[in-house]
């Protein structure tokens, strides 16, 4: 099999990795101004150092800074957006977990006037971890979608905002702008870590789409499909765009579940980037017959190996899903991941550092026996 020598890679992964006890302290001392912003800094940069090794010892060909400077996935990014609010939570969410469900109040979000970007978000962020990496540097930052999805237009200034397209407009320019920023700073690997696309595949999300924000969950797919384009549409062509379609990731809880079929024709030939990081870890995930969408030249990277839970998957059944998945997408445009991050939260998921490094490995050995390459 010929070697890929642009993103994805046959061995990738989604990028958040468990924080060191160290880091969180420092962060948690940090948010009671018990420590200055240098000393957490340095803190930072001695655990990101490390993460980066780790993924280059283990054979990786792109590195991400485990977003070890995030507290939270999304938020860290979002709330830097000029008039976007993070408010208290409007509302619970049911979140799975493998011992049964839990409630959750997610943060809420507000668009109150014009949205625009100040300065560089997570720029500082890339040059600092392409600093530390001879592997090449990837970067994730949130989907623009989180802006209308958690309240829909109720949650959009109709002052600022009386046609929603402005709205939309305005928030591909905000994401544009750090696109080509990042790509001056010598990024080309992005990316771009999309949960709405997964819960349009969920029934009862659907339902809630219907009754909640009052929209076609049907037509929504085609209204972020153009938004994500939107925001990608200044990248240099050497620049490598993948989305992470994420059913939700809270230490080991998700939110959606259900197969990829309602929004897989979309999603796959109307957003236009390289590759799309699929969950594909149990069950809840569906079949692999959504492939069959996927035009040529694009890259599915299946997230075989979970992040859930410690348990550690055998190399045969990974290969054998891997077989599964060529029935409907061949083999050279195929690629394996670990189904989610392992930290999208600075609380983590449940399983030891110890445990992450044998299911990177695992990626890692199997990519080789599968495909011969990394």
């Amino acid at each position: 099999m010929s070697e890929r020598t642009q993103p994805p890679f046959r061995a990738d992964h989604v990028g958040s990795f468990l924080r060191p006890a160290k880091l969180k302290e420092a962060r948690a001392r940090s948010q009671r101004n018990a420590i200055p912003a240098d000393e957490l800094k340095q803190i930072e940069d001695e655990a990101i150092r490390d993460i980066v090794k780790i993924q280059e010892d283990l054979g990786f060909k792109s590195v991400t800074d485990g977003e070890f400077r995030r507290n939270q996935w999304h938020l860290d990014f979002i709330q830097q957006i000029t008039n976007v609010k993070v408010v208290e939570a409007q509302i619970k969410v049911h979140f799975h977990t493998h011992e049964g469900d839990i409630e959750v109040a997610p943060p809420g979000i507000r668009v109150v006037g014009k949205v625009g970007r100040p300065h560089g978000i997570f720029v500082e962020h890339f040059k600092q971890l392409k600093a530390m990496a001879h592997a090449m540097p990837k970067m994730t930052i949130p989907s623009p979608s989180i802006l209308h999805f958690r309240g829909g237009r109720d949650a959009i200034d109709k002052t600022a905002y009386p046609e929603m397209q402005d709205f939309y407009t305005d928030l591909a320019r905000v994401y544009s702008e750090e696109v080509r920023d990042l790509a001056a700073a010598g990024c080309r690997y992005l990316q771009i870590d999309e949960t709405n696309f997964a819960y349009l595949c969920d029934p009862t999300l659907r339902q809630q789409v219907r009754d909640n924000i009052h929209e076609d969950p049907d037509k929504l797919p085609h209204t972020y499909a153009k938004l994500l384009n939107g925001a990608i549409a200044d990248k240099p062509k050497d620049m490598a765009v993948c989305i992470h379609i994420c059913r939700g990731n809270n230490q080991s809880a998700w939110v959606a579940e259900g197969g990829y079929d309602p929004v897989a024709e979309v999603l796959f030939n109307e957003v236009d980037v390289t590759g799309f990081f699929l969950e594909y870890d149990d069950e809840r995930s569906g079949g692999f017959e959504p492939l069959r969408f996927m035009p040529k030249g694009k890259i599915a990277v299946l997230g075989l190996v979970t992040t859930k839970a410690g348990k550690l998957e055998t190399k045969d059944e990974i290969k054998r899903r891997i077989d599964e998945a060529t029935k409907f997408l061949p083999l050279e445009q195929l690629a394996l991941s670990p189904q989610c991050g392992f930290s999208s939260t600075i609380e983590g998921n449940k399983l030891t550092v110890e445990q992450e490094i044998a299911k990177l490995k695992l990626v890692v050995d199997v990519a080789r026996d599968v495909w011969g390459t990394t």
